[in-house]
């Protein structure tokens, strides 16, 4: 392959780089390094702009999106089991195609910068093994321009409804990347037996593990005890995230503490992506400060759930900041990397970030600083997926 030479941009809002790319991957980063090219070398003139790393979401739902199908007026009670029913019974009504619906989703990331993508899909024993294989098909189709990794997601409950594990398992044998698991106690109703079953077919299968844990207070707190005793006896340290986590941000100091201990000992990831509502939630930054370990998504997308998200990753580094009372540029220069290395992170991507050897996946995007950019969300002006170009002045070309 040629190399790909990008002058004058500005990583992470440093001095003005020149990043040197051969092979899908950096070559050279650095004032001077188009001097490290190849003669014949493609040169591209990046103005000066912000060169963010590939941006990470790594909790959402790309099955679920109602983007170009028209607005769905929302009426549905604000109840959790209230919502999925609905969601099951409009999934019935619409006919819903995942593969369509998750490859738009999909194009819509990629125009924003997004790199990498964590998918919880739901399987259950009404839609079976249908919306999975739509979106294996979009991870397929787009391979080159996005890595996807697809959750096996019991979103109406496993125990609850007989079949489900079964259908669980048989996506696991197909492809699926991770196990997922959904409030043990209020879902399932069977806290043991739940995680029991979810850690038992990622050990077997050889694959990490994303739980959804909306359980507040004390319940949750139960529940992270749980996540944390069977993390340790599996030996699966490093390959736990658990989503949501909202009983972080309604326990009191001593619990909070004791928990945060069970998290670092066992290398449990928190996934938080500061929802709205008037529950208390994680705070980002003590957790950070405490050395927990953290990515963020934009969880369901103009969708059952609600309109209100869209697939751009700055968004949501606003939405946090917001949320979280977040202003100091520091502390949205964290969440940034929240929403890059550490999404990352919890994917277990390899080689990742603006270093020599990297994988070539970052964007150019104006702004005078990173933390600007996030305030202001201009269209991002170059996308690339290893050295490839992916997209241009805030548009998808795959």
């Amino acid at each position: 392959m040629t190399d790909t030479v990008i002058r004058n941009v500005r990583p992470l809002g440093a001095d003005p780089s020149d990043i040197v790319i051969r092979d899908g991957r950096i070559a050279a980063i650095g004032p001077d390094a188009h001097i490290q090219a190849s003669p014949d070398a493609e040169t591209i003139d990046g103005g000066k702009r912000l060169l963010f790393p590939g941006l990470v979401d790594a909790h959402t739902h790309m099955d679920k999106t109602l983007m170009g199908l028209g607005w769905y007026r929302n009426d549905v009670p604000p109840s959790l089991l209230a919502i999925i029913e609905n969601e099951r019974a409009l999934r019935r009504r619409m006919h819903i195609d995942s593969h369509q619906q998750s490859t738009r989703h999909a194009r819509k990331a990629i125009a924003t910068g997004t790199t990498h993508i964590r998918t919880h899909v739901d399987i259950d024993t009404e839609i079976g093994l249908a919306g999975f294989e739509g979106v294996r098909r979009t991870q397929e189709d787009l391979k080159d321009a996005l890595t996807i990794q697809i959750v096996a997601f019991p979103q109406s409950g496993m125990l609850v409804r007989p079949g489900t594990v079964e259908l669980l398992e048989q996506a696991l044998k197909d492809g699926a990347d991770v196990m997922g698991g959904l409030d043990p106690s209020t879902i399932d109703r069977d806290p043991v037996r739940h995680l029991d079953t979810i850690f038992g077919l990622a050990t077997t299968y050889d694959v990490d593990i994303d739980i959804h844990l909306h359980e507040p207070g004390e319940l949750g707190a139960f529940s992270i005890d749980l996540i944390a005793e069977r993390t340790k006896a599996l030996g699966y340290q490093g390959r736990v995230v658990i989503s949501h986590a909202i009983a972080l941000g309604s326990v009191d100091d001593a619990r909070f503490g004791h928990l945060v201990e069970q998290l670092l000992e066992n290398d449990i990831a928190i996934m938080s992506h500061a929802p709205g509502g008037l529950r208390p939630i994680p705070e980002i930054k003590r957790l950070r400060a405490a050395g927990v370990r953290m990515c963020t998504g934009n969880d369901g997308i103009r969708d059952a759930w609600g309109p209100l998200n869209t697939p751009d990753m700055l968004e949501r580094v606003f939405i946090m900041a917001y949320r979280n009372n977040l202003r100091k540029d520091a502390d949205i220069e964290e969440l940034i990397r929240i929403a890059s290395s550490g999404g990352a992170d919890a994917m277990r991507v390899p080689d990742f970030g603006l270093t020599v050897g990297a994988t070539a996946d970052l964007s150019l995007v104006d702004g005078e600083t990173h933390v600007e950019a996030v305030i202001s969300r201009p269209g991002r002006h170059l996308v690339m997926k290893a050295g490839r170009i992916t997209a241009r002045d805030g548009e998808s070309v795959v």
